[in-house]
This record gives C-alpha cells, sequence and structure tokens, in this order.
C-alpha cells in the first residue's frame, strides 16, 4: 500500500472520482494549472481539461453559487474555498440556498451532488483570516452534511463518500495537516462511511473526544494521561453533521467522564451541543462534569497563537481534573 500525505490522498479522491463520472467538476480560486494555493488539485486540468478544472474569480458568493446552479441540474461540483476563513462571503448561499434546496422544493429539485471543500484551523502562523474553524456556524444549518478528516487515509474515503452522497457536504480539511500527516492509503477506490464516529483507542476511565487536527493532539495527552494511570478512550468524531450520538453515549456510559477538544472558540462551539445532549442521556451515570478543551474566546491571534491553541498540555490538564473530580 503506498503512502501518501493528506494532499494527496485528497488529490487521489479527486482524480478516482473525475475518472469514474464526467459530471464531477472541481473549480475554486487558483485551482486550475496552478493546482490550488495548497496544490491540491494539482494535475488534474491537464488530465481533464479546463471544462472540468478551472479557475473562477475571488467571489466566495458566487463560487457556491455557481456551484448551487451546477448541482441544482445534474451536474457534481466539488467547490474549493481556499481557505475555510473566506466562506462567510457564500454563508448566504451555503444556509440559505444549499441547505433549503431540496426541503424548499418538496424534493423536486435538490443539489445534492455539491461538495464544498475548506482548508481549516491553526497551527501555520496563518493569523486571524487564515486560521478559523467556522463548523460550528454551519452545524446550525438542516441540510448539510460536515465531515471533518484526521488522516490521509480518511481524507481519500470520506471525501469520495461525500462527493457520491445524495446531500451537500461541507468538507473541511485540516491544513495543518496537509503535509504533516502521512499514512499508508489504498489506490483503489474506497469510501468510509459519513455520520460514524471511529474510537481510536479503547480505555476505562475517560472519555476524550475531537476531530481533525485536534486527534493528533489528544493522542499526546493520552500519553502522558496513560504514564499516570489514566485509561483514556479516544473518539474521532469525523462528522459533525449528522454526529454520531450513540458511539459517543456508549463510551460515556462506560467511562463515566468526557473531555471535548476543538480548535473554534468556546461559546457556541459544537462541544456545547455534544454536551448537553450527553448529559441529558447519561446524566445518572456521569461521574464528573464534562469539559471542554477549545479555543479561546478572541478573535485568532498570530503572536499568540501557541497560547490560543487547545494543545496536549491543556486536554491532559483536563482529563486529570476529570478523573480526580
Amino acid at each position: 500500500m503506498p503512502k501518501m500525505n493528506m494532499l494527496q490522498a485528497i488529490n487521489n479522491a479527486l482524480d478516482i472520482a473525475m475518472a469514474e463520472d464526467e459530471k464531477v467538476i472541481c473549480f475554486g480560486e487558483d485551482v486550475g494549472f496552478f493546482g490550488g494555493v495548497f496544490r491540491a488539485t494539482s494535475h488534474l486540468q491537464e488530465k481533464y481539461g479546463r471544462a472540468r478544472c478551472f479557475n473562477t474569480p475571488l467571489v466566495e458568493q458566487g463560487i457556491i453559487g455557481f456551484a448551487n446552479g451546477l448541482a441544482a441540474q445534474g451536474s457534481v461540483p466539488v467547490a474549493e474555498i481556499q481557505f475555510a476563513d473566506y466562506i462567510f462571503p457564500a454563508f448566504d448561499q451555503i444556509v440559505n440556498e444549499t441547505a433549503k434546496f431540496r426541503y424548499r422544493s418538496g424534493d423536486l429539485f435538490n443539489v445534492g451532488g455539491l461538495t464544498i471543500r475548506a482548508p481549516y484551523g491553526g497551527g501555520i502562523s496563518g493569523g486571524h483570516y487564515h486560521s478559523q474553524s467556522p463548523e460550528a456556524y454551519f452545524a446550525h444549518t438542516p441540510g448539510l452534511k460536515i465531515v471533518v478528516p484526521r488522516n490521509p487515509y480518511q481524507a481519500k474515503g470520506l471525501l469520495l463518500s461525500a462527493i457520491r452522497d445524495p446531500d451537500p457536504v461541507l468538507f473541511f480539511e485540516p491544513k495543518r495537516l496537509y503535509r504533516a500527516s502521512t499514512g499508508e492509503v489504498p489506490e483503489e477506490d474506497y469510501q468510509l462511511p459519513i455520520g460514524e464516529a471511529e474510537v481510536t483507542k479503547e480505555g476505562a476511565d475517560v472519555t476524550v473526544l475531537g476531530w481533525g487536527a485536534q486527534l493528533e493532539v489528544i493522542d499526546r495527552a493520552v500519553e502522558l494521561a496513560e504514564k499516570e494511570g489514566i485509561s483514556c478512550e479516544v473518539i474521532d468524531l469525523r462528522s459533525i453533521l449528522p454526529w454520531d450520538e450513540g458511539t459517543v453515549v456508549e463510551s460515556v456510559l462506560k467511562t463515566g467522564r468526557l473531555v471535548i477538544t476543538h480548535e473554534a472558540p468556546l461559546t457556541g462551539g459544537f462541544a456545547g451541543e455534544i454536551a448537553a445532549t450527553i448529559q441529558e442521556r447519561c446524566f445518572l451515570y456521569l461521574e464528573s462534569p464534562i469539559a471542554r478543551v477549545t479555543g479561546l474566546d478572541t478573535p485568532f491571534p498570530l503572536t499568540l497563537e501557541k497560547e490560543y491553541m487547545p494543545d496536549h498540555l491543556k486536554i491532559f490538564e483536563a482529563i486529570k481534573a476529570s478523573v480526580a473530580y
């Protein structure tokens, strides 16, 4: 099995999808000959032509409006937003058009073939316009699916699932791991299920939950915790919408404790939704309050990025506090 980094896995998934179905079209800012700012779409234009992989103007609302129109008439658009921070000009198109298209037409029309790719998150010294994690804004919107891979194997399998899914999918890619995360990835076509979490490590004392780039951070925190005799169960949520409530509930019923971590700010972050659901379903089994380890309620800082990030030491302290409560 060949080794790939996350960018190579994403490029491979796009290549497979475009080869299989001529209706799959890739577009966005600089995605054509240049291959995108991170090179995720490298060589796709030369292989499939300018009609199927092309540059757009720097107008995010226009990119998604155009994608909605393509999807509504049967194409399978994969639209790239160059950085997830830039998705907000397209917010109206995604929330009021993409998410509601099928519902408002009574299933006469849909844009289910649409996938929106966007690199998210910090750790690259990108400052406040290139480091945000906007998943919670869209998790409030029925009609969308939201997926976040943690490694190259997941990136390929989940992206192929997203492109073929009957619902519009927001696919947030942890850009800090684009080249840092490598692993074995099958060359052949495969899909991973959307809406199913993965228990990456079984344990007995505390459940630690995250998604995307935070899984690498969680693993480092868990190593420290286990040196202190704390047995951690680790869950990669993978899908924010829908999220796998059953897997998390089952784990917390076993461990009695839950620590949730994400890069986005605390207030209104998706950890709050998970915490509310788990306390409703597991209240009598909880041994300590559900803990959230997140970014700060400030704009993403450039010079204080390390202080802002929910790193392994912050998660380790939360794990210890949960077990000692």
